[in-house]
């Protein structure tokens, strides 16, 4: 008796030290073990092209890493959606990564299907961008052509800077801090008589060097903004922005144009559609600037149209009679309107009206154009209409290739950073919000793999699904609204949250909704407190599958720590 009475005792003693145990894994984590044995997916982020030998040899020391250090899986983002236009030695390439993978016992996740950076599907056909309305532009005929007249006439005012007192200029909103950052220059400048030279930015709060004009504009019309700049060993290199922004914050020109950091004068060109708006603040400069000097010159804007003209069925032209409303006919009334250097910048030449024989408008009229135009935004991301079915035509054909040379038991859906869309025809003539027309095209990637491999599983970037992030109204370019996105994809997506800073809401939001869940974790730092971060919301987060090692940067200096970490071979603190 007393031997069971000391044996109840020592088990209420175990149990109650396993319950104080397990208060402490949830909330004193401080020197508590990894999570990484308990989380089945354990991968690293891997993007090359494959088309050099070099791409395999990097591969495979990143493999080897991982499998030495615990992890089981590699994303690979390697244009395996573009298969039909590979070169055969890009197929030899790949077998030889499968043949590492499956050495050292690392799973291949092919990532595929982006939406948001749509080179890949764009190889194919460049009409597939996702448009942009401009309505009722004003062409005048001449002749057999016909040609855009601005519509109200549009202007910087003061772009030569000739204009101000001492350092201050006449016509801006603002310029930053003038005589201290900001100089009109009387010896150096690109035309006229002076430009306006920024320095010793470095040297103050936040390192702004910009300056902003306010400038009227027509709703639903394109605009090109330039300039001529020159910059003397600027840093950071590369930190020279030209931005476009509605009264509210709205971003209308998110681009980098990627000026040296010391270069002669050069002209910057850059277009943006005025949306919904009747008037914007143009920038030019620098933010966050550390060093160095930089000269702007030659500050203009200007109406454009028939610039980065997009042709498909969900995309049309209309050229109409501004008094009558008389529609007229392509190839009857004018010529076919084709954009042939499509590239979704604006350091080329539009497209006229071209009149076709035999037409029936009048030299002198006055006609009204309304056509959809592609864009590209920061260094050249360029986002795929969701509604055309061409692009599900394309990735049929991708899906079933994949499968033949890969077999993957698991895919990365690429849907992140959707910038663009809702605007179109082949959109609007839907009658679905942003969110249904995001689900609706995850739904169907998902049933394009499905049909060639039922068990498949899926996992899919979060941004674009998630409140926290980037689902939701006002977004870049966005005609619509992305709120409630999560509601319309499949239930078992296996979502990979990325963004640090709301991680926990992140994972809370998914796991609320009985997704499962990975970390896509790092992003390129010199320590692994991103990491260590992401394992401590993991071990509280119901579901969690997994975390990844995840750089865009192509840094793999911590690669062998990061799997030490996540396996438990090192405690984190």
């Amino acid at each position: 008796m007393i031997k069971l009475v000391r044996l109840i005792s020592l088990m209420s003693v175990l149990l109650l030290s396993g319950t104080q145990l397990a208060s402490s894994r949830e909330w004193d984590l401080s020197n508590s073990p990894s999570l990484g044995n308990d989380l089945p997916y354990r991968w690293v982020y891997v993007s090359r092209k494959l088309q050099k030998d070099s791409d395999v040899r990097d591969i495979t020391r990143i493999v080897r890493t991982a499998s030495e250090h615990g992890l089981n899986g590699m994303v690979l983002a390697a244009g395996l959606d573009r298969l039909d236009l590979q070169r055969a030695d890009y197929f030899k390439r790949l077998e030889q990564v499968k043949q590492v993978c499956s050495r050292y016992d690392i799973e291949i996740i092919p990532a595929i299907f982006n939406a948001g950076y749509g080179s890949s599907v764009l190889a194919y056909d460049r009409n597939l961008a996702a448009g942009i309305a401009v309505k009722d532009a004003l062409f005048v005929v001449g002749g057999r052509t016909a040609r855009l007249i601005e519509d109200p006439a549009v202007e910087i005012v003061n772009g030569g800077f000739e204009q101000h007192v001492g350092d201050r200029l006449e016509g801006y909103r603002f310029h930053d801090k003038p005589g201290q950052v900001s100089f009109v220059d009387k010896r150096v400048y690109k035309s006229g008589r002076a430009s306006l030279r920024f320095e010793n930015f470095g040297k103050h709060e936040h390192g702004h060097a910009r300056l902003m004009q306010e400038v009227k504009v027509q709703p639903h019309r394109c605009y090109r903004v330039s300039c001529s700049v020159r910059t003397e060993q600027l840093e950071p290199s590369g930190s020279l922005r030209i931005m476009v922004l509605s009264a509210d914050g709205r971003s209308l020109a998110p681009w980098n144009p990627q000026v040296p950091s010391t270069t002669r004068w050069q002209k910057v060109s850059m277009g943006f559609n005025s949306l919904s708006y009747d008037k914007v603040r143009v920038y030019v400069g620098v933010w966050g600037g550390k060093s160095g000097r930089f000269w702007v010159d030659d500050f203009k804007i200007e109406e454009v149209a028939l610039l980065n003209v997009l042709r498909r069925p969900g995309a049309p032209i209309t050229v109409k009679d501004e008094a009558t409303g008389r529609i007229y006919e392509e190839g009857r009334d004018f010529i076919q309107i084709v954009d042939y250097r499509l590239k979704f910048r604006f350091d080329h030449g539009p497209i006229p009206v071209r009149l076709a024989p035999g037409t029936r408008i009048k030299d002198g009229q006055r006609l009204r154009v309304s056509y959809y135009h592609g864009m590209a935004v920061n260094k050249g991301q360029v986002t795929l209409c969701m509604s055309e079915p061409k692009l599900y035509e394309i990735w049929r054909k991708q899906a079933r290739l994949l499968h033949r040379h890969l077999a993957p038991k698991k895919y990365m859906l690429s849907m992140d950073e959707i910038r663009a869309g809702g605007a179109c025809h082949a959109c609007k003539s839907r009658n679905m919000s942003m969110a249904q027309i995001l689900g609706d095209c995850i739904t169907r990637q998902v049933d394009l793999i499905r049909d060639v491999n039922p068990a498949a599983e899926i996992l899919i970037w979060s941004d674009m699904l998630d409140p926290n992030h980037n689902a939701r109204g006002n977004y870049f370019l966005v005609d619509g609204d992305f709120t409630g996105s999560w509601t319309y994809v499949p239930k078992d997506l296996v979502i990979v949250c990325w963004y640090y800073a709301k991680r926990n809401e992140s994972l809370k939001f998914f796991s609320s909704l009985g997704f499962r869940t990975v970390a896509g974790a790092y992003y390129d730092g010199d320590t692994l407190d991103n990491p260590k971060g992401w394992l401590r919301s993991l071990q509280q987060t119901p579901k969690a599958s997994g975390i990844m090692y995840t750089t865009w940067r192509n840094k793999y200096e911590l690669l062998a720590p990061f799997g030490d970490l996540v396996t438990g071979r090192e405690n984190f603190k």
